[in-house]
């Protein structure tokens, strides 16, 4: 048996971060960005200057938890968010910045963006989503 997955590719995952970077820098908001495959693992990430630094940590959590659970960062009951925290060591947030990385409805990734509001960092995050032509968030 098998099943067919797509894959985003290392030049995908830099444009994402590239036009995630871009979209901060109008905001004037310095941000982290990281970019799973739908693994999890990391295929590119940036801290930009003047970026908190434990927001690497938090941005690579927001996008590990989008690709595991398909879905954007933040709704999680408090409960099951703290319970899965804590199960993950901290590799699940509830934080909000997380994306899904669909395109035509399938899981490709994530993406997580952090170090500024909840607001800008799904700015950012979906100004990365349309630069890769995946889908709107």
């Amino acid at each position: 048996m098998f099943r067919e997955t797509i894959s985003l590719t290392h030049d995908g995952a830099l444009k994402a971060v590239a036009a995630g970077a871009a979209r901060a820098v109008t905001t004037g908001v310095p941000q982290c960005l990281v970019v799973v495959d739908a693994s999890g693992e990391t295929i590119a990430s940036l801290r930009m200057d003047g970026a908190r630094f434990l927001s690497l940590h938090t941005a690579r959590a927001k996008a590990r938890t989008a690709a595991s659970i398909n879905a954007a960062t933040g709704g999680m009951a408090f409960e099951a968010a703290l319970s899965a925290g804590m199960a993950s060591q901290g590799g699940v947030t509830n934080l909000p910045g997380g994306l899904p990385i669909r395109f035509d409805g399938r899981l490709a990734g994530g993406i997580g963006v952090g170090s500024g509001t909840g607001e800008q960092d799904f700015d950012v995050a979906r100004a990365a989503l349309a630069a890769i032509g995946a889908d709107a968030i």
